[in-house]
């Protein structure tokens, strides 16, 4: 019976929510939020922020690098003149460099991406609230973010483009477009996951 019932129920609000779309109620959004962010000052700022803080960080990768080479290039020349004791002490300078570096790496990697966070978290947020007022002030019942790659099929007569109004929302100019090319990070070492 209770069966009976819960599937009674499914249909009834499935077939009156078929009728309440047919009816025109439902309005249907979308938006490709990632471009939005881009689009917003505040990331601008961001990109420049992070870029400072990644070059900070190649610069210290990049002289403990050189510091290695520097030492590995010396051991090789003059490994054959040293007496054991001096040959183990520098083989141990060249593990600790070797490990200082890995260890820097993986921290670097660390505090960039919470740089990163910092930075561009209030931003989503600005912009997730932003697209809800727009939302709401627009009568829009559902609104697809397509930018997250799970929007199979998007009909765009019946779906509408927030992009435009929420440009306007966040004071984007309407010319504004999304950077076609985020310039390459230098160095493997202090990549972001995005």
């Amino acid at each position: 019976m209770k069966k009976t019932i819960a599937i009674l129920t499914i249909l009834l609000f499935t077939t009156s929510g078929v009728t309440f779309a047919q009816n025109g109620n439902f309005k249907f959004g979308h938006i490709n939020f990632n471009t939005l962010v881009s689009l917003m000052s505040e990331t601008d700022s961001a990109r420049v922020k992070l870029q400072a803080y990644q070059n900070d960080l190649q610069e210290t990768l990049t002289g403990m690098q050189n510091e290695y080479q520097s030492k590995y290039n010396t051991y090789q020349q003059k490994v054959n003149t040293w007496t054991p004791a001096v040959k183990d002490t520098k083989e141990k300078e060249i593990q600790d460099i070797v490990q200082r570096i890995q260890e820097f790496e993986q921290n670097a990697n660390n505090e960039y991406q919470q740089m990163q966070n910092f930075y561009m978290d209030p931003i989503v947020s600005k912009a997730r609230e932003a697209v809800k007022k727009v939302a709401k002030d627009g009568g829009f019942t559902y609104v697809f973010d397509t930018s997250s790659g799970v929007l199979i099929y998007l009909n765009e007569v019946v779906s509408v483009d927030l992009l435009p109004l929420t440009k306007k929302e966040l004071g984007i100019p309407a010319e504004k477009v999304a950077p076609t090319q985020i310039p390459a990070k230098s160095g493997a070492s202090t990549q972001s996951a995005n």
